[in-house]
């Protein structure tokens, strides 16, 4: 299944990349300043349903996932900067050369080189397929004893010289591909994704979902498979998985109202999900609380932690740099610990409870401090 997947979306893609299909995409408005340098077989020949640009800083290192001939990582060039980098993996011939062979025009206009594209299926971030042709050219697989130097040289190159390193990206984006992974390695294609994030690492991803389940006789429509549709996971499905390997603070940050296409019944729209990584490793008590702002009269995290409006309640200190960063920040205060912790002390993970302002105030001598004759306020007559 996965081979015929593979071939099927190469073939038509592969044709896409020599003319123009607009099946294969929903409208996008990108912003028209990171256009202008971009050659227009680049941006005709670009297939997306959203726009992941929007959401990459200056500086990062950002992946992009099936990148086609190139737009969105051309864009994330210029957004990221001189001191940033851009990589872009795809599996077809034909998109690679387009984006290739425009990758100079863009570093002569914009006045800088940060972008590199490279061959790979976007499920195994591991194995460089460049390398493995080459193998195969060098040493053509005739027996089973090549083939199992070949295997042994694989697992090397993917060990030693993967296509993408562990904790080496800022941002993972994608725009309308994800949903053409067979759906027996959608899992691993997610667990990719968290595996070379760095920790604080983040996804935003721009994808077709469904409101229903895509019975099999759509997912075995070619047509439909490689035109973005019949392998559309369901909304809740891929807030699921992404749940399942690891992601926190999911947001689904934007989602189409009217369907991008309906078939016997079943809506498909484009969706932009944020996650992030790095709610991994040891929960120690330093002693901080936060308070939840509202308007909800309570909330629970991904872990099942409930924080109460208004209540300082107690966290880890890992989750405390969690809550203080997006996407959470806006919705909480931060209540640090006035003296610093002596040693680590484990956090109790099951509790759910307010913290004492004794608590954070540990250490710190009682005072009283009184306000001097001035008003609180601007107004004279306040007092």
């Amino acid at each position: 299944m996965q081979d015929m997947v593979q071939d099927i979306v190469k073939s038509r893609y592969g044709a896409g990349a020599q003319e123009r299909e607009a099946a294969l995409c929903c409208p996008v408005d990108y912003d028209p300043q990171f256009l202008k340098v971009i050659p227009e077989e680049v941006i005709e020949r670009d297939y997306g349903c959203g726009d992941p640009s929007q959401y990459i800083r200056e500086g990062e290192t950002v992946l992009d996932l099936g990148s086609g001939t190139g737009k969105i990582c051309f864009i994330a060039s210029q957004v990221v900067g001189y001191e940033g980098k851009v990589i872009g993996v795809d599996m077809t011939d034909e998109m690679l050369e387009v984006a290739r062979r425009n990758a100079p025009v863009i570093a002569d206009r914009i006045g800088y080189a940060n972008v590199e594209f490279r061959k790979g299926h976007i499920e195994d971030l591991s194995t460089n397929i460049e390398i493995v042709d080459q193998m195969l050219s060098d040493h053509p697989v005739t027996s089973t004893t090549e083939l199992t130097t070949m295997e042994t040289a694989l697992a090397n190159q993917r060990a030693e010289n993967p296509l993408i390193e562990d904790n080496s990206i800022d941002v993972i984006v994608s725009n309308c591909v994800l949903n053409l992974v067979s759906d027996t390695d959608k899992t691993a294609l997610f667990r990719e994704m968290f595996r070379v994030l760095k920790k604080g690492g983040r996804i935003a991803i721009s994808d077709i979902i469904s409101d229903e389940v895509s019975p099999a006789h759509l997912k075995n429509d070619d047509t439909l498979w490689s035109g973005c549709i019949s392998g559309a996971l369901q909304e809740h499905e891929f807030i699921s998985l992404l749940e399942e390997v690891g992601f926190y603070g999911i947001t689904l940050d934007k989602r189409e109202e009217e369907p991008w296409q309906v078939v016997e019944g079943i809506e498909y729209r484009s969706v932009t999900v944020l996650a992030w990584k790095g709610k991994e490793g040891p929960c120690w008590d330093e002693n901080e609380a936060v308070i939840y702002k509202g308007p909800f009269s309570s909330v629970a995290d991904d872990d099942g932690h409930t924080y109460v409006r208004g209540q300082p309640m107690a966290v880890c200190e890992k989750t405390y740099g969690i809550l203080g960063s997006e996407p959470y920040a806006e919705h909480f205060y931060a209540v640090p610990a006035q003296v610093a912790v002596d040693g680590q002390i484990p956090f109790d993970c099951n509790r759910d409870m307010a913290r004492s302002p004794q608590e954070t105030k540990a250490g710190v001598t009682p005072e009283t401090r009184l306000g001097d004759d001035s008003c609180c306020a601007p107004d004279p007559g306040c007092c």
